[in-house]
């Protein structure tokens, strides 16, 4: 799947994340682009920004619908119901960019060794606890694959050497990204 969709894939479905956002302004439905490998399902990741600090960040890890629908629904839920954040005010829409993530199906993990930093994003589950992190984020901070680690513990709530646990899941996967200019 890695590196399936093209540029031009990545910008009409750019355009469809900024169209969804821009529908709770306008009630203007936004045109759903055709092709036959966007009816595919696939987790993905939107990813907004405004000068250059995070601003929403919502994905549907796993492939449980149309990867238009989840980017759809994605840029939605990233702009007005990420809760680290007020939701995106109209004004605010000239100033946002955004990046779209499509995942790989997440696999098991079953030794840390297999994790490469800058390629693989993570998710964790332990005892109701889930986190995860999109593999850029490791390379934007540099991280070492024990940091990325401790990283993923903190987003889900838990004790930073947690990963350590024995009753502690961890999947990875790859993205495909595309960014606005």
């Amino acid at each position: 799947m890695f590196g399936e969709y093209s540029k031009e894939d990545g910008e009409k479905l750019l355009k469809l994340a900024r169209a969804s956002i821009e529908e709770e302004f306008s009630s203007i439905k936004p045109e759903i682009p055709e092709r036959k490998q966007f009816k595919q399902a696939r987790g993905v990741f939107v990813t907004l920004t405004r000068n250059k600090k995070l601003r929403g960040c919502i994905g549907i890890p796993y492939p449980e619908k149309a990867i238009t629908q989840a980017i759809y629904e994605a840029a939605k839920s990233s702009a007005f119901s990420d809760p680290r954040f007020p939701s995106v005010k109209e004004e605010e829409l000239k100033d946002i960019k955004i990046e779209i993530s499509i995942l790989t199906i997440p696999e098991d993990v079953n030794d840390i060794s297999e994790i490469k930093v800058g390629r693989d994003g993570l998710i964790c589950n332990y005892l109701g606890y889930a986190g995860l992190l999109l593999p850029q984020v490791a390379t934007e901070y540099k991280m070492t694959r024990i940091q990325f680690l401790e990283a993923l513990c903190n987003k889900a709530g838990l004790p930073r050497d947690n990963w350590q646990s024995k009753n502690f899941k961890i999947k990875k996967f790859s993205c495909q990204i595309f960014s606005e200019d």
